[in-house]
């Protein structure tokens, strides 16, 4: 699982340098044809890591229902995400996998509520599948971050 923790650090080394390199503007913007936004793809996959990992485990996860409300599934940005929120991500981008890798390796994650994906129809079973999964959507996710910058000519 070494691996799969450093490829997560490695993405989210991207969606820091996002955060840090482009203005709140280009941040929020939504481009025609799209459906969400930059900032709002960072804050899903943080969020989707922590739902897939700590809640269908049972336990707490590392960051507030608020932003849980903000970014899970289904929800759409309003483009007016401020620097405060910013701020807030860069922070979690990494604090988050930190904590998971040492919750994983510690073995704090005991049981697992069984997830049929939407996107793939499998079923997670277990915390390591979920990692797994979660790295897989993070990667789809910096996909879509890609296709955005080159809608905005950044």
């Amino acid at each position: 699982m070494d691996f799969t923790f450093d490829v997560f650090l490695k993405t989210r080394g991207f969606f820091k340098a996002y955060l840090e390199e482009l203005s709140l503007a280009q941040l929020n913007a939504i481009p025609k044809g799209f459906n969400n936004n930059i900032i709002w793809n960072i804050g899903h996959s943080i969020v989707t890591e922590q739902i897939l990992v700590y809640k269908l485990s049972g336990l707490k996860p590392n960051v507030s229902d608020a932003l849980i409300e903000k970014y899970k599934k289904g929800t759409k940005p309003d483009g007016k995400a401020t620097q405060t929120d910013v701020e807030e991500l860069k922070a979690l981008a990494f604090s988050t996998i930190e904590h998971t890798k040492a919750d994983f390796s510690s073995k704090v994650f005991s049981t697992y509520n069984e997830y049929t994906l939407s996107t793939t129809g499998n079923t997670l079973t277990n915390v390591n599948q979920a990692i797994q999964f979660a790295l897989i959507h993070e990667g789809m996710h910096v996909g879509y971050i890609l296709a955005l910058l080159r809608a905005l000519k950044v």
